[in-house]
């Protein structure tokens, strides 16, 4: 149909368009005031069937129309935290992460353990042995028994005055031995072991524990002098070795133990003021008392002349030219000949392959006052 004018009538009487609440034009053809194929809406904007519909300014998303639209916001919202952000979903890095974390944590506790294993060891093991120098030790109040007096070299070449002179028989012959106070207990210690052999001291490094001696060198090796197990140990004679200190070679062994007990301090005489304190040690036994005078400290393989028991004569010269050589202590006026016999100190060095060792030669022998030997 057309209208008065001729153009072509719509359904409701326009010419394929309707003016919508007088404002906009609708086209089925896509024209008409550059609005092709949408509809005006309150005047505002547009609405288009594949893009949006502005609602009083904003955007409006079609996809609200999606009937699933409300089912899935609850599911959004579960997904979200209390400040309305989506949470974050964990990935393989998270775990990985996590395990490292345990692993560290572990490996912190872990060694938490092993430092306070470690802590109570030192300290059982020292207070063991400080018990025994508290019950089973005396000490000097003889004025005659100064051990400063009885370390100068000269004073020991001639042991005389009033000190007590005994004959008693060494090694098959008899002779004339001055008598000294033994302040060690020996009694009361061989009620608690009767692997004890003597009591060792150097005083230069502050050194006091007893010395035992068992069928093997592994049996005292982590084992106290009452027998309990400890890394500590205890200081033992070389198995092989003569229990009466008669050997040429008599060797004590002894942990480097990093708290100072033990042999821990022997290293400190590669100190010259450590070694002006004293150059001697002692070992006191149930009948006599040994001073030893110090001509060596040095590191030496673990196996060789330093650890033979005894020598030809070759072999112990051998020993006794390495030990002044070696010397990291001064032993220009110390005089050690074939006919000595001598203690080697050892210690392990932190190298597996070597150990340090100090070494002195027997400078004279007392009988104990407490022995029987001085009843004679």
């Amino acid at each position: 149909m057309r209208d008065e004018t001729g153009r072509p009538r719509g359904k409701d009487g326009y010419g394929g368009s309707r003016n919508v609440n007088g404002y906009g034009d609708y086209d089925e053809n896509r024209s008409s005031r550059g609005y092709g194929g949408s509809r005006n809406v309150n005047g505002y904007g547009d609405y288009d069937d594949g893009r949006s519909r502005n609602v009083n300014g904003g955007d409006y998303d079609d996809s609200r129309r999606n009937p699933d639209y409300r089912n899935s916001r609850p599911e959004e919202s579960r997904e979200t935290n209390g400040s309305g952000r989506k949470k974050r979903k964990h990935t393989f890095g998270d775990f990985i992460r996590l395990l490292l974390m345990l692993i560290a944590l572990a490996v912190f506790c872990y060694s938490a353990y092993m430092l306070y294993t470690f802590y109570r060891e030192y300290k059982k093991g020292s207070d063991e042995y400080d018990n025994l120098e508290l019950n089973y030790t005396l000490e000097d109040t003889d004025e005659s028994e100064n051990m400063d007096a009885l370390e100068d070299d000269q004073a020991v070449q001639s042991v005389s005055g009033e000190r007590k002179m005994v004959t008693v028989t060494v090694d098959g012959e008899d002779v004339l031995l001055p008598v000294m106070n033994n302040p060690i207990d020996f009694k009361e210690l061989q009620a608690i072991n009767t692997d004890i052999c003597g009591w060792l001291r150097i005083r230069a490094i502050d050194i006091s524990y007893p010395l035992v001696q068992g069928e093997d060198n592994d049996f005292y090796l982590h084992r106290t002098f009452e027998k309990e197990d400890n890394f500590a140990g205890c200081l033992f004679l070389n198995c092989d070795n003569e229990s009466d200190f008669s050997d040429t070679n008599t060797i004590i062994y002894g942990h480097n133990m990093k708290n100072g007990s033990m042999f821990g301090k022997l290293k400190q005489f590669r100190e010259e003021e450590v070694f002006d304190k004293s150059k001697y040690f002692w070992i006191f036994t149930p009948d006599f008392i040994y001073q030893y005078r110090i001509f060596s400290a040095m590191v030496v393989n673990k196996t060789g002349l330093t650890y033979q028991v005894d020598f030809t004569e070759q072999e112990y010269q051998e020993f006794l030219d390495t030990a002044f050589e070696k010397s990291e202590v001064d032993n220009k006026n110390v005089e050690v000949t074939k006919d000595d016999k001598v203690v080697t100190l050892s210690t392990c060095t932190g190298d597996d392959a070597t150990r340090f060792v100090v070494i002195g030669k027997l400078a004279q022998t007392y009988v104990s006052k407490q022995s029987a030997l001085n009843e004679k």
